[in-house]
Parts: structure tokens; sequence; C-alpha cells
């Protein structure tokens, strides 16, 4: 059994199956997903979506969430995701797209809304005002998804973009500074954290993201912590601890197995880490799951 976490590509969700899909709208009665989504995945697309009757239960990256009419749904392709309850009557607006699709497009990074970042909340409850207008801009979104027209990539892209900035007041008021104009030490901070994503299962030395970066490690270093407020190798760590900690709940691997998927040069190195940063033993900590 392969101990790495699987990644669906948007092209999956489409009913035929489009060898390249960049966009997707799931309206209201959409058949179910035949994917495995209540077990831990990634996925190659964003999602903005708004649940409008029925009940589920998503996990993001460790974290549970309750969702109920009028919770917002923001996932990004860096979060591990998981359904393991979706209620028969669950209905929801919803617009998947890549980074492609809107880059192609404009030259908007959604990269750089931080409800995007692995460590946001993923899930928030909107107010009847806030549902009522996000409601309506999905709406549209549908609409001009399902109506052929030569311009339909364009005006779908534009919608979208509209969406994310209607949605950054709100996440700011309920949670962070969320902002699509980036100072430089954001933008090299936001390059890092999306070549941690990347790369992080292979390389950890801030010599190899500063080369990346076109940099000093030592300016990446003190950019990431001024940007940030955690120290770049923080970043590192806690990418290679959360994907530790998802494949050790499935009892079908051995810790040796994920200690060599996560490139340690044994098991006993893979331990000392965990250890270090967890405080119990890889071991242990899969007895909580047992």
């Amino acid at each position: 059994m392969t101990a790495t976490i699987p990644v669906y590509q948007l092209n999956k969700l489409t009913a035929a199956e489009e060898k390249t899909a960049a966009v997707f709208f799931l309206g209201p009665n959409s058949a179910p997903s035949h994917l495995p989504i209540d077990l831990p995945y990634r996925s190659n697309y964003y999602k903005i979506g708004l649940c409008l009757r029925g009940t589920a239960r998503l996990k993001v990256n460790l974290e549970n969430y309750e969702i109920r009419p009028g919770s917002l749904m923001i996932l990004s392709p860096y979060a591990i995701k998981q359904w393991p309850f979706m209620s028969a009557d669950f209905d929801a607006l919803s617009i998947f797209f890549t980074r492609e699709f809107i880059s192609a497009n404009s030259n908007l990074n959604p990269d750089a809304f931080s409800f995007f970042e692995r460590d946001a909340r993923h899930v928030f409850q909107l107010t009847a005002l806030q549902i009522d207008n996000i409601a309506a801009l999905l709406h549209s979104i549908g609409q001009k998804y399902n109506a052929p027209h030569t311009y339909r990539e364009e005006i779908l892209c534009s919608l979208i973009q509209i969406l994310l900035h209607e949605i950054a007041p709100i996440y700011n008021l309920q949670h962070v500074t969320a902002n699509a104009i980036q100072t430089r030490s954001q933008l090299i901070a936001a390059e890092f954290k999306k070549q941690v994503n990347t790369h992080y299962t292979t390389e950890r030395s801030l010599a190899f993201y500063a080369d990346k970066l076109c940099i000093s490690p030592k300016h990446l270093a003190e950019t990431v912590k001024e940007a940030t407020g955690k120290r770049a190798v923080e970043w590192l760590a806690q990418a290679v601890l959360l994907e530790a900690t998802v494949l050790l709940q499935n009892p079908a691997l051995s810790i040796a197995q994920i200690a060599d998927t996560l490139h340690f040069a044994d098991q006993s190195a893979f331990g000392r880490f965990f250890r270090k940063s967890i405080g119990v033993s890889p071991a242990a900590y899969r007895q909580r799951w047992a």
C-alpha cells in the first residue's frame, strides 16, 4: 500500500472526466462525488462553497469543522481534506478552479489571499446578509458556467475574482487581515510557503529554498520571520509534521513506511523528530487513533 496521500485532479469531479479541467461548478441537487473523500486527500484546485441545507463534518489539516446552512467553505490545494460525514440532504453552491485558470485570465494570484493559507480557518458562518450576497454571486457564476459564450472563461474568471474580493473583508472581520496587495516581504514569504508545500518531503534545508527564490538563506530566514512571525524552519517542520500525523492515522501503514515516505534517514530519525515536535513517539501517537 502506498504511504502517500492521494491528490485529486479537477477533471475527476466533472461528469465527462475531461482530460483537462480548470474550472467546475456544482449546484443544488448535484450527484454526490464518486471519489473516496471520506478518506484524507489533497487536490490540485481551490474550492469556495456555501452550504444551503443539510449538515456535514469536514476535517482540514487535522482540524474538525461542523458545516450547516450558511457555512462558507474555503479550501486550497495545500490543505489535506477529509469528509467523514455528509447528510443525505446536504446541498451547496460550489465553485472549483485551478491556479492556472485564474493566472491565465488575469494577473491575480489566489495565494495572495490569507484565507487560502495552510493555517487559515477554512469554514466559518455567515450572517444573513452575507449569505444572500455570496449566494447571489455563486448563482451568477453557475449561470455563466452553464451558458455557452465566446468569452465564457474570461467572464467566469472575473466573477471568481469578485467573489474572492467579497470574501476577503468578511474573513478580515472574523479572523485576520486578508489583503491581496502584498509587500515584497509578504511575496517572498508566500512563494517560500508554496515551495515548501511542493518540496517538504524531500528538501528541508533553507539553502534549497533560498536558491529557488534567488536570495540568500539569511535573507530568506529574516524575511519569513518578519512577514509571518514564524521562523522558516518552523514552517518546514509544520509541513512535515502534518503529513506524518495524517499518515499515522492509517493503521495499514507501518511507521517505517511513513519514515521512508517522508525521506528520513531511518525510523529512529523520524521518531526523534516526531517526539521533539509532539512530545510523544509515533507509536504512542498512533495509539490515540487505534
